[in-house]
């Protein structure tokens, strides 16, 4: 749909987002370390497994083998969220957590805002595993926990402009209210439309009711919803991106 690249949204009560900066290259480094996309099907199946949440496991359908697990079935709720099928993939999740990530930290805290991280990932988690009960596919990936985080920027800053890439190339400065709820609404629209995708849209549906709720509860007092200060993001040059047939 489109990618943030950029809001200019200065932080407010603290010096650096080191927890969305943490959260970002553990990513990576696991990302790099695992290499679901690169190793041979043993390695793979040990991995996604071991540490992707499988709904028929986690509501006790299914037991996996023993020679599979890494660690405890409630674990998966959070370790799923740290491993990524593809670079691409990688890459989508990371963006929205380095845009939106460091004003939401900001208006938490460093330790409020990890633990909101985990438990939007944990209801992402839940939300698939509540749509899809008895599925013996593991879930993979940061989007449930990114969903979170962006609606909980859309509740704190939602007419700050930011800057998105349309169709993957095209630079466009929008309010992000519009892009925000244009962004979620396509998230539940594809949860009716795309109910057996490979997406699960259920844990981005799940992601983004946790922010909704939690954000509230978890923001400082002092920090007011729906910020009215605009904030307009300089101007960014973007290279196109350049097609490659091999």
């Amino acid at each position: 749909m489109f990618v943030p690249i950029h809001d200019a949204n200065d932080l407010r009560h603290i010096r650096l987002q080191v927890v969305t900066l943490g959260l970002i290259a553990a990513n990576v480094l696991i990302y790099f370390t695992t290499a679901l996309d690169g190793l041979d099907s043993e390695a793979v199946l040990a991995t996604v497994y071991g540490l992707g949440y499988i709904p028929a496991v986690a509501n006790g359908h299914l037991d996996l083998a023993p020679a599979l697990t890494i660690v405890p079935d409630a674990a998966t709720y959070i370790t799923y969220a740290f491993l990524h099928g593809g670079l691409l993939h990688l890459a989508g999740n990371m963006a929205f957590l380095w845009v939106f990530g460091d004003n939401v930290e900001d208006a938490m805290g460093h330790v409020r805002f990890l633990l909101f991280y985990l438990l939007c990932a944990a209801a992402a988690a839940m939300a698939h595993g509540l749509l899809y009960p008895f599925s013996e596919v593991p879930l993979i990936g940061a989007s449930g926990a990114a969903s979170g985080v962006v609606a909980a920027y859309l509740l704190l800053h939602p007419r700050v402009r930011l800057w998105v890439l349309v169709f993957g190339r095209i630079p466009v400065p929008v309010p992000a209210y519009l892009a925000l709820i244009a962004w979620i609404a396509y998230q539940f629209g594809m949860l009716v439309i795309d109910l057996g995708g490979e997406v699960s849209w259920a844990a981005h549906a799940g992601g983004i009711v946790a922010g909704l709720v939690l954000l509230p509860l978890m923001k400082r007092r002092d920090v007011p919803l729906f910020d009215r200060r605009i904030v307009r993001p300089r101007a960014v040059t973007v290279v196109p991106a350049i097609r490659r047939d091999i």
